[in-house]
C-alpha cells in the first residue's frame, strides 16, 4: 500500500487527486467487501487499503477516486489451467478463480464476450463501491466496451450519477475506447495524446516507467521533462493528466520514481499558476513538434524546441509556455503577431505586459507584425513560462 507520507510527497509533487486501484484483473479487492472474501481486509494486510487511503488522501486536501479491473477477471485466471497449479479445472462459483474463461484470441468474439451473471456481479461489486467509499471518480479498464456490458454500464452510470446527486456532489466516469456513450463519462487514452484541443474534457492515464505500471526492477523511467512537456500539451488541449507510480511492496516509492515527482513537484510550485484552474486559450500552441494523436504512444520521443508553446488562460491573462528553453533566452510568439485589420489575425487586442514565472527578472518583448518578441535572462531545463497580460 501507499503509506501516509507518500501521499503528502504526491500532494507535494502537483497531484490533485488519487485513484488507487480497487480490484484490479486478479479478482482480489483491496477493500472491506460482503460480496467475497478474497479482499485485503481479510486477508494479507488484514486492512481496509480502500477506506485507509481514502481518509489519508482526504486529509491532504485531494480527491479520491477508485479504479475497477474487474471485468477481465473473466479471462484472467485462465491461464492458471495450463500448467501443475492449485488453479481448479471447473472452479466454484464463490471460487477467488471463477470464472476463467479461456482467454479470447478474438476480444470481439461471441464467445469471448462475459455472461449476464458475471455482469451482474461485476455491477454488484460497482455499487459496493460507490456506496461503501463515495469515490469523486469511478475508472474503467478497457475491456468494458465489450458488447455485453454495454446495459450494465448504463446502470452503473444511472447509480453513481443518481448517488452522487443525494450526496451533493460532482463525480466523473473514466472510460477507454467508445464504452460509454460521447458526454456522459470522461473519455480517457491510455498511454497517449490528443493532437489538437478539445472542446470537451478529457484524460491521459500513464505512467512513469515506459514498460510497467508497477514496481519491478530494470523499469525505463522517463524524465521529469519529458512529463511536464505532455503535463503542459494535455492542459492545453483541455486534458488532464493521470500519472501512474508503482510504490514498492512495503509501500515506499522508489528513488528514480522520487526523483521524477520531485523534479515535477519543483515545477509546478514556480508554474502551477500555468496549469490549476486555467482554461483553454483559442488555439493550443504553436510550433515544428507534432505530437501524435491516439494511445500508446508515450514512448515516442517528441524533442520539443525553443519554438514550442502551449497557451492556457485565466481571465485575461495568457500563459505561453516554452517547451524548452532557448540558450540565448529570445523566444518569438508567433500568434499574437500584430495584424488587427489583416486576414489571419491571431490576436486582436493589445498586450500590456509580459513577465516570466519563477524569476522577478523583467523581460524585454516588443510586439510587431510577425509576433511578439521576448528576451529573458532566466533559462531553465524544464519549460519555461511566459505570462502575458492581455486587453
Amino acid at each position: 500500500m501507499i503509506r501516509t507520507h507518500g501521499l503528502r510527497f504526491f500532494k507535494k509533487a502537483g497531484a490533485k487527486y488519487v485513484v488507487p486501484v480497487a480490484e484490479h484483473h486478479d479478482g482480489f479487492q483491496m477493500y472491506r467487501s460482503n460480496i467475497s472474501h478474497w479482499n485485503a481486509y481479510e486477508m494479507g494486510s488484514k486492512r481496509d487499503i480502500v477506506g485507509e487511503l481514502k481518509a489519508a488522501v482526504e486529509a491532504q486536501g485531494m480527491t479520491l477516486g477508485v479504479s475497477s479491473h474487474r471485468i477481465e477477471h473473466w479471462f484472467f485466471m485462465s491461464n492458471g489451467k495450463k500448467f501443475e497449479s492449485d488453479m481448479p479445472q471447473n472452479p466454484d462459483r464463490d471460487d477467488l478463480y471463477w470464472s476463467s474463461m479461456p482467454d479470447p484470441e478474438n476480444f470481439d468474439a461471441i464467445d469471448g464476450k462475459p455472461s449476464a451473471e458475471f455482469m451482474e456481479d461485476w455491477l454488484v461489486r460497482t455499487c459496493e463501491l460507490i456506496d461503501n467509499y463515495h469515490p469523486k471518480i469511478l475508472y474503467f479498464d478497457w475491456w468494458i466496451q465489450q458488447e455485453a456490458a454495454k446495459p450494465y454500464l448504463k446502470k452503473a452510470a444511472a447509480y453513481y450519477y443518481n448517488r452522487a446527486a443525494e450526496w451533493g456532489e460532482e463525480v466523473a466516469i473514466d472510460y477507454k475506447f467508445d464504452a460509454y456513450m460521447f458526454g456522459t463519462a470522461v473519455p480517457d487514452i491510455e498511454r497517449g495524446q490528443m493532437a489538437d484541443i478539445k472542446p470537451y474534457f478529457w484524460q491521459t492515464d500513464t505512467a512513469i516507467a515506459l514498460n510497467s505500471w508497477c514496481y519491478t526492477e530494470n523499469n525505463d523511467f522517463r524524465p521529469a521533462g519529458d512529463i511536464i512537456c505532455d503535463l503542459v500539451d494535455i492542459v492545453s488541449k483541455n486534458g488532464a493528466l493521470l500519472l501512474n507510480v508503482g510504490p514498492k511492496a512495503d509501500g515506499t516509492i522508489s528513488d528514480e520514481d522520487t526523483a521524477v515527482l520531485t523534479a515535477i513537484g519543483d515545477w509546478m510550485q514556480v508554474n502551477g499558476e500555468a496549469i490549476y484552474d486555467t482554461h483553454v486559450w483559442r488555439m493550443f500552441g504553436e510550433g515544428p513538434t507534432k505530437v501524435q494523436d491516439g494511445g500508446f504512444s508515450d514512448g515516442v520521443k517528441k524533442n520539443f524546441t525553443g519554438e514550442d508553446f502551449r497557451f492556457t488562460a485565466k481571465g485575461d491573462t495568457l500563459f505561453a509556455i516554452a517547451l524548452k528553453a532557448n540558450d540565448n533566452g529570445e523566444y518569438h510568439i508567433h500568434s499574437l503577431r500584430m495584424q488587427e485589420h489583416t486576414a489571419g489575425t491571431v490576436y486582436h487586442g493589445l498586450v500590456e505586459s509580459v513577465s516570466v514565472l519563477g524569476t522577478d527578472d523583467a523581460p524585454a518583448w516588443t510586439r510587431d507584425e510577425s509576433g511578439l518578441h521576448i528576451k529573458t535572462n532566466y533559462t531553465s531545463d524544464k519549460p519555461i513560462t511566459f505570462k502575458i497580460k492581455l486587453n
